[in-house]
């Protein structure tokens, strides 16, 4: 009884308990309960999230709650001042809890009262822990700014460039509220540190509203025992063609991914060359199969996904704005050097000798960067595979033991 009375209590927060940020989460209440923590997660009303609750996991909200706030959001264009009832529930959850850290993630995606949650933490004095996986943190509502070349977000949002059906989706422009609501809910909170996976990142939130808060950068990592070089069925079918391998992939292809970029790489690079994408959907890859690209829709494991990787000359990346994509690492682990427009946090994962950094949109030095490495062999698998260590999951967690 004393030992769990003197437990430190740690609660994370999240939209998800699944997919990338889901599963960071996740791997995070893990590693503090190794670590002879208390922890619990909490995370929004979702038919995903049952395949992964579990225990001291606490959910916020039901069915009906979710819908009306993502609907309301839509109309009114405001961000997270909704959810009324249910976070009051929350808050009167974690009081009993009394958490030592409230680890805070993704709280976008319409489903808890910004206000309410930061007004418990500065009653409270909790001390908190923020890792930004994007921009929305600072902005009237974009996730990410870079391809629409806006600064509004220093100084105030309005009049907002960033198109009404991106996420997330928003049929009236009020960025200004939602810039100015974010402001006055987020500031003044006494022990407060953020946390951005990339130097890139904490240099925008040192420019942003955030700025009275200190900023730690602690990569984003992955597992070693998984992603390696890895052979097997997969790899042979990719490597039988006795073309140079150009790996790109994506979970949503668009042109912030880079989409058009890999259309035209296909165009500029010779037939010694196959690219080949992974992350497509149906359609997609009906129309890139035409014009000679290689589709993979899905893989079955991460175990075929580390083949595919293997199987790669090299990994092309034209996202044009990311955080820290872990895919970088993934095909670093593999053994695959990395090309990538000098966007986000991409450029960081690579060094001199590991991969190649180009201007954003000069797809003719990507292609060029793509040709040195495949027929000069200018790089060195067994470097890149090093390299990928620097970024080892546990390793990088351990940081945040140390926060809490």
């Amino acid at each position: 009884m004393n030992k769990e009375r003197n437990q430190k209590k740690i609660v994370l927060i999240n939209t998800v308990l699944y997919g990338s940020t889901g599963n960071i989460v996740r791997q995070l209440k893990s590693l503090a309960e190794e670590n002879g923590m208390k922890a619990y997660t909490v995370s929004a009303y979702s038919r995903n999230n049952k395949t992964v609750y579990g225990e001291d996991d606490i959910v916020i909200g039901n069915y009906l709650d979710r819908y009306l706030h993502i609907w309301l959001s839509r109309v009114t264009g405001l961000s997270g001042e909704f959810s009324v009832y249910s976070t009051w529930k929350l808050t009167r959850l974690l009081k009993k809890i009394k958490p030592d850290v409230i680890h805070l993630h993704n709280l976008h995606n319409a489903y808890i009262n910004l206000a309410i949650l930061f007004r418990y933490i500065k009653k409270n004095d909790v001390k908190v822990i923020w890792t930004l996986h994007d921009c929305w943190a600072f902005t009237g509502r974009c996730p990410y700014f870079d391809i629409y070349s806006c600064d509004k977000w220093v100084k105030g949002c309005g009049n907002c460039p960033y198109p009404k059906d991106e996420y997330p989706v928003s049929n009236r422009d009020n960025t200004s509220k939602s810039w100015a609501y974010k402001n006055r809910v987020f500031s003044g909170v006494s022990d407060m540190t953020i946390v951005t996976p990339s130097k890139w990142l904490a240099g925008l939130v040192k420019k942003s509203f955030l700025k009275e808060y200190p900023v730690k950068t602690i990569n984003n990592g992955i597992d070693l025992d998984t992603f390696k070089p890895t052979t097997g069925k997969l790899y042979d079918e990719l490597k039988s063609s006795g073309k140079h391998i150009v790996l790109g992939l994506a979970m949503d292809w668009n042109r912030r991914k880079g989409l058009d970029v890999i259309v035209e790489l296909n165009k500029l690079l010779d037939d010694k060359y196959q690219i080949v994408m992974v992350g497509t959907d149906d359609s997609l890859a009906e129309k890139l199969s035409e014009q000679g690209i290689k589709c993979i829709n899905r893989t079955g494991s991460q175990e075929e996904l580390a083949e595919i990787y293997t199987a790669a000359d090299v990994f092309a990346n034209p996202t044009r704005e990311d955080n820290f994509p872990t895919v970088n690492i993934e095909a670093l682990a593999c053994g695959a050097p990395i090309v990538t427009f000098d966007t986000g946090g991409s450029p960081e994962i690579p060094d001199n000798i590991t991969g190649v950094v180009v201007p954003k949109e000069d797809i003719e030095a990507m292609k060029q960067a793509i040709v040195d490495i495949c027929e000069k062999k200018s790089i060195n698998k067994s470097d890149c595979i090093e390299r990928a260590h620097c970024f080892e999951k546990k390793k990088q967690f351990y940081e945040y033991i140390k926060l809490y």
